[in-house]
Order: structure tokens, then C-alpha cells, then sequence
């Protein structure tokens, strides 16, 4: 999977408590044209289901709205829409072209679909994440988890305040989404 520049998307999950954070920057090359995007979206009939994309704008919308397209079409079971919107990524001519990665969460599920239609699930701490700042912010939200007793909110908002530090794609204005 490349590394996607011009967002971070974080998200900690605590048992059936699931946050999502993403940073607000838009940047077109070396220039910051937005800070305060929208890249974390509430899904599903009763927003029960999270996503949260890194990578192009327009491709990651485009995907979020395949997926939401299968979430509505399997009927909320996030695992089937998910395998099958990665089976497409992978089989698709024109989806095989989108520059984008996304986070998908529920209470009980977590995915991570890549751009060649990869399908990860996080490791047994609970968080995952993607964007130029994804590691910054992953590593930060392990080195909180291990060494403090933040609840996953507080996780999500100090690790991406420390990503924001370090990555140059990333900003201080935070979306965030709970579960």
C-alpha cells in the first residue's frame, strides 16, 4: 500500500466504544487550500457505522459512497460490505485507479480496505490508521494506551495533537466521530 499524502484519520476502539478522528487539512502539492475538512462520515440508516478516508478527496468520496451503496444493499452488515467493496476494488478497472485508503468502524468491527483492495483488521490494542500522519498518530495512540488510562476519545485527541505536531499534511482541527 503507498503512502497517501494530505490527511490523518485515527481510530481507537475500546471494546463496543469506537472513536474516529480525522484532521481538517486539504492540501493541493504544497498548499493548504482547507482546514476543516470533513474526512470521518457517520453511515448507515442510523449512523451506526463509521468511515473515515485518506488519500485523494474526490476518491475517497467516490468510495465512501460505493460503500455506503453495499452497506444499504447487505442490509448494515458492515463485514459483507466491506469484503465485497474490496472485492470490487480489486476487479474494477476504474475503482483500481483511486488513490485512496479508508477506516471503516462499527461496536463490533474495524477494518482498513487499501488500494489494491486490501482488507486488514486491526491487532488486538484496537486502533488503526492511515493518512501522511497515520504512523505518527498510531504511535502515538500505543505509547497513550500503554502508559496511561485515557478513555479512547482522550486517546484520539492527544494522538492526533501529536501527529499534528510532526506531519506538515496534518492539522489541529479535528473531526470526530464516537460510537
Amino acid at each position: 500500500m503507498g503512502e497517501m499524502h494530505g490527511t490523518t484519520v485515527l481510530m481507537v476502539r475500546e471494546g463496543e466504544r469506537v472513536v474516529m478522528a480525522s484532521d481538517g487539512q486539504v492540501t493541493i502539492g504544497d498548499t493548504v487550500v482547507k482546514t476543516t475538512a470533513g474526512k470521518v462520515k457517520r453511515l448507515g440508516r442510523d449512523g451506526s457505522v463509521l468511515v473515515g478516508f485518506a488519500g485523494g478527496a474526490a476518491d475517497g468520496l467516490a468510495l465512501m459512497t460505493r460503500f455506503e451503496a453495499k452497506l444499504e444493499e447487505y442490509q448494515g452488515n458492515v463485514e459483507r460490505a466491506v469484503i465485497e467493496l474490496a472485492k470490487d476494488w480489486r476487479t474494477d478497472r476504474l475503482l483500481r485507479q483511486l488513490q485512496a485508503m479508508m477506516i471503516v468502524a462499527s461496536t463490533r468491527q474495524s477494518f482498513l480496505i487499501g488500494g489494491n483492495g486490501d482488507l486488514l483488521q486491526p491487532d488486538d490494542d484496537g486502533l488503526l490508521a492511515i493518512g501522511s500522519g497515520g504512523n505518527y498518530a498510531l504511535a502515538a495512540a500505543r505509547a497513550l494506551r500503554k502508559h496511561s488510562d485515557l478513555a479512547p476519545l482522550e486517546v484520539a485527541r492527544e494522538a492526533m495533537a501529536i501527529a499534528a505536531e510532526i506531519c506538515i499534511y496534518t492539522n489541529d482541527r479535528l473531526t470526530i466521530e464516537e460510537l
